[in-house]
């Protein structure tokens, strides 16, 4: 476990199989868990079936990615090829599926005391339950990724070249990894829709659309006081992130 969270150096060139095994395993167990509390909120057969499809959207994600970072490994001259790439955002993926697998508990209470998806407040309810938990993807997605900046540091060339890639992989899962999660949609279960493992028309509209109007439904039609209480759970989510930046930098300067 400790390697898994701060892998060394020699990972990305000659990683175990044992080792890579253990980061699938966690990876895929920490995003079902969490999946699963995801579609809770609209019934249990949904949190089932984002139980298997939070797994399916993290291997599409990293396949697609481990080539696309292989590429820009060649054109940034951070040296990592496919094989590395793919081992190391393995690695990211693991670490965050530990952090949301560890909120699991909490999303889960979430999803009993929110409104029902058969109450006049589902709607809000609904377009709340999405912005949270993407702000939560996103957020663990980052400490995954950022985990591995040593990583980089001590790997390529100059620090210029590993901050570099590290932007690289992280705007490649978001940007990727938020389309793939619109096509293996749904995931919170929108109320006026029947229950379903796919949308009839997956490659219809995309995510930013979705979030968007998630976006304008909340802050048009709820309490006032809930935008204030928006922003402060962006906050702190921001606030986890650079403290964890600062205490990877405080642990290479040491």
């Amino acid at each position: 476990m400790r390697e898994l969270l701060d892998p060394p150096i020699q990972t990305l060139r000659c990683a175990a199989s044992g080792d890579l095994g253990r980061a699938a395993w966690i990876t895929v167990a920490g995003f079902a868990l969490y999946g699963f509390t995801v579609g809770f909120w609209r019934s249990p057969v949904m949190g089932f079936y984002v139980a298997v499809k939070m797994p399916l959207l993290i291997a599409c994600t990293l396949g697609c990615n481990g080539v696309l970072n292989g590429m820009l490994g060649l054109l940034l001259g951070s040296d990592l090829g496919f094989r590395q790439s793919l081992q190391a955002l393995l690695g990211a993926f693991a670490i965050s599926a530990l952090v949301l697998g560890s909120i699991a508990p909490v999303t889960f209470f979430l999803a009993l005391n929110a409104p029902p998806p058969d109450s006049p407040q589902a709607g809000a309810a609904h377009a709340g339950y999405l912005l949270s938990h993407t702000a939560l993807v996103a957020i663990a997605g980052c400490i995954g990724v950022l985990r591995l900046r040593s990583l980089l540091e001590k790997h390529c060339a100059t620090r210029r070249i590993a901050r570099v890639t590290l932007a690289a992989w992280i705007a490649g899962n978001g940007f990727i990894g938020a389309q793939f999660s619109w096509i293996l949609r749904p995931f919170f279960g929108t109320p006026s829709l029947e229950v379903a493992f796919l949308r009839e028309h997956p490659m219809r509209g995309s995510f930013y659309e979705a979030v968007w109007r998630s976006l304008v439904r909340l802050l048009s039609d709820v309490d006032p006081a809930l935008p204030p209480f928006l922003a402060l759970f962006f906050s702190i989510g921001a606030l986890v992130v650079w403290g964890h930046l600062r205490f990877n930098r405080n642990r290479t300067t040491a």
